[in-house]
Formats: structure tokens, sequence, C-alpha cells
């Protein structure tokens, strides 16, 4: 399995363990995950976020996403997508085109209105859980 986390996922599944997005992250970390320049910096902005302090320090936010990128395989991004209804999700679509995705994990109903897309299947952390089992 090639595996999409999209920004929410991950930012959930960091801060609250024992949640379904931190199993579906869990369970990726069994296959492949994906992660392009684009979807990289937005999940980079969103872990500095001075609101997050409150749940975990940003440190620990930030080796977090560090360890993360070790596991991930970088994927180059060259064809432009824009279908989604939030142009700011395109990215994770064009990262699941490139990087022949089998997966997006999304809690966005912007991403997951779009299933499936291509051959990729667009799914909440809990039918990622049921599915990868």
């Amino acid at each position: 399995m090639r595996i999409v986390l999209d920004t929410g996922v991950i930012v959930s599944g960091l801060l609250m363990a024992g949640s379904m997005p931190r199993q579906a992250i869990d369970r990726a970390r069994r296959a492949t995950i994906l992660f392009s320049i684009a979807t990289l910096e937005e999940l980079d902005e969103v872990l500095r976020r001075p609101k997050f302090n409150a749940y975990l320090p940003q440190e620990l936010r930030l080796k977090f996403l560090a360890a993360l990128i070790r596991e991930c395989e970088e994927v180059p991004v060259a064809e432009r997508i824009t279908i989604c209804r939030d142009p700011r999700d395109d990215k994770f679509l064009e990262l699941a085109a490139a990087g022949r995705a089998t997966h997006v994990v999304s809690g966005d109903a912007d991403l997951l209105d779009l299933h499936p897309f291509r051959t990729v299947r667009i799914v909440t952390p809990a039918e990622f859980l049921r599915e990868s089992d």
C-alpha cells in the first residue's frame, strides 16, 4: 500500500494518542507513506501554530514531524490537479496521482466526496483501519 495522509489526520493523530487518526498513522507506517514538498510545507506550518502548545510543546511536534519524514517517501509532483471544492486540498490528489497511491486517508469532506479518485481510495481513518486489517 502507498498512503497519503492529509494534514488534519496527522495533526489529530499527533495530538490525540489512541485516536482513530493515530491508529491510522501507526498502521500506515507498515506501508509506504508519501509526501510532497507542498504537503510537507503545509504540515510544517500547521505544527508550528502556537494554539497547539496547549496540547503538546512545539519541540515535540517538530520531532514527530522529523521522525515521520525519515520514514516517508518524497514524491515529486508534476501534474496540476484542480478538482477539489477546496483548492488547498488539490495538493493531496496531486501527490496521490504522482505517487501511485492506493489510499488517501482524510477526515475532510471535500476530499472524501471525491472517492474514488482515479484508482485511489479516499477513506476516513476508521475505513482505512478496516481495509488494512
